[in-house]
């Protein structure tokens, strides 16, 4: 009998550290409880097969044959990862898989990274006991040549590494530049608080050109600096820095990431001292700054976070790449409904499609379905 495996990973809310993943900096992502399922059966013969509940049309093709432009659509998160692991040195000969997901697609909370994820898993066997924190390093690494070479989404790693790493009830401070985590307490219910998650229903696509485009200009401009990465500057040294950059879009989006990787750490200070409730300026900063020196906001994302503070969110800010997707909220316990409320009123009278909510907890990491 062939062996199989079912396997199990979640999408991710990053509560801040927004574009400094490519960039070497500091990030902070939950998992969240929604999951992506991968029942996957092994095959001898190279061959992949592949259905998702979530799509019409099923996949066929070879793992011999799979390479950079060679698989369309969501399949090449699938066969993306048998073939960067196969080029990492795991051996993977075929399968047949099925997914099925309740994370929400397009909406900024890593739909992509959770079925890689899942995959992957799936694929390294986590009942064999190899899923260690160093195994989920190098599949989170695998997930993102994926992303990368085979789907074609020039993403960071902050993703894969939050759907493999983080831990049930505990924040993720990741540091992109070396790949080292903490896990940090965070316990919204023993401060009285919730995160609300907004789904703006502005599909949130990455693959269009845009987020390339910001990733390659903060590569050009640390080059530009002499940098190895942006993570090099100093928030002190900013502004003698800035001016040795030729245009105000590069010097704008510099700023957006030594400004936030310094936000990652005051979010993490006052987390630290169980000053929770006092991180909602944090967040609202990052959100300026990725409104207005980042250029990846939206009308629909400003619309979900100006109306969620003036119902009295503490704090909110967008999460994820950008340019639709999700909002997140920080609010007092109990509050959920009425915040919620307001955001689909000011959503209506400004004409846009109704949105969705969830609340996210801090869920538990990828691994074998239970």
């Amino acid at each position: 009998m062939k062996r199989a495996v079912t396997a199990v990973a979640p999408g991710r809310v990053n509560l801040i550290g927004e574009h400094t993943d490519y960039n070497g900096g500091l990030a902070l992502p939950i998992a969240l409880p929604h999951r992506t399922f991968a029942a996957l059966r092994f095959r001898d013969d190279g061959v992949l097969r592949m259905v998702s509940g979530r799509e019409s049309t099923p996949w066929e093709g070879t793992l011999a044959d799979v390479g950079p432009g060679t698989v369309p659509g969501w399949p090449a998160y699938v066969a993306g990862v048998a073939w960067a692991l196969t080029n990492a040195g795991e051996s993977v000969s075929g399968f047949d898989v099925a997914i099925e997901s309740c994370v929400p697609y397009g909406a900024g909370l890593s739909s992509s990274a959770a079925l890689e994820a899942s995959v992957g898993i799936a694929l390294v066997d986590a009942g064999s006991g190899r899923a260690d924190d160093a195994t989920r390093a190098r599949l989170a690494a695998a997930c993102v040549r994926a992303e990368n070479e085979i789907a074609g989404a020039n993403t960071g790693g902050m993703d894969q590494a939050a759907s493999l790493r983080c831990r049930a009830g505990h924040a993720l401070l990741l540091d992109c530049l070396d790949g080292s985590v903490q896990h940090l307490p965070f316990d919204l219910a023993a401060a009285g608080l919730e995160l609300l998650v907004i789904d703006t229903r502005a599909e949130h696509a990455l693959v269009d050109g845009q987020y390339a485009q910001r990733r390659a200009t903060c590569e050009a401009a640390a080059v530009a600096l002499g940098l190895g990465t942006l993570r090099e500057i100093a928030p002190a040294d900013l502004e003698e820095t800035l001016p040795r950059l030729s245009d105000a879009v590069s010097r704008a989006r510099v700023r957006h990431v030594v400004t936030e990787i310094a936000r990652v750490r005051e979010f993490v200070d006052l987390l630290a001292v169980g000053r929770l409730t006092d991180v909602g300026p944090v967040m609202d900063a990052s959100h300026t700054s990725l409104r207005d020196d980042y250029e990846v906001s939206c009308a629909e994302l400003d619309v979900a976070v100006e109306s969620a503070r003036a119902a009295g969110a503490l704090g909110a800010r967008m999460t994820g790449g950008g340019f639709g997707g999700s909002a997140i909220a920080l609010v007092p316990a109990g509050s959920t409904d009425e915040v919620s409320a307001a955001v689909e009123q000011a959503f209506a009278d400004a004409g846009f499609a109704a949105p969705a909510f969830l609340v996210a907890t801090a869920g538990a990491p990828a691994g074998r379905a239970v």
